[in-house]
């Protein structure tokens, strides 16, 4: 999850500005922990950029039923049914979850609704490592048209973790 900008850049700029279309009225979002797999995992370059200081926990687990492809320096997710994917559950601190959610999305490209979109985020049930229980988060899947170019033309990452691509 997450992203690098231009040939290398990375995002450091955490002020963020207005969305870029409008978001519509829409009701509050769950305080759920976040699934991360790709630029936004311990030790990415989008880690400390916007979760260091953030996150109460973050445990290592797997989505099941999803698949990963390499994208410009970001990987997207794709759901398949034989798939799993590796990353970590981020479980932001209460008083970051509103202001975490938002930069995220921009991060992500997500609107709600917007058919623009690269990303949709969707709640999914999560595998915690530790002791295989499972948690509903927030994931960011490749949007529908994202995710029917790369079943299509994309890089299939077979490890299911972006980190062994």
């Amino acid at each position: 999850m997450g992203r690098l900008r231009g040939a290398g850049e990375r995002i450091t700029d955490v002020t963020l500005g207005p969305p870029p279309h409008p978001r519509p009225p829409q009701l509050p979002s769950p305080s759920l922990p976040f699934f991360v797999y790709g630029t936004l995992r311990p030790g990415g370059p989008n880690h400390d950029v916007f979760l260091r200081g953030r996150t109460s926990a973050e445990e290592p687990a797997r989505l099941v039923g999803a698949v990963l492809y390499d994208g410009p320096g970001y990987p997207y997710a794709v759901e398949a049914r034989q798939g799993v994917i590796q990353g970590e559950l981020m479980t932001p601190r209460p008083t970051e979850h509103e202001a975490l959610l938002a930069a995220l999305d921009h991060l992500e490209v997500f609107t709600p609704g917007d058919p623009a979109n690269l990303y949709e985020r969707v709640q999914r049930e999560v595998i915690r490592d530790t002791d295989g229980e499972l948690i509903r988060a927030w994931v960011y899947l490749a949007a529908p048209r994202v995710a029917q170019r790369l079943r299509t033309r994309g890089k299939l990452i077979e490890s299911g973790d972006w980190r062994k691509r």
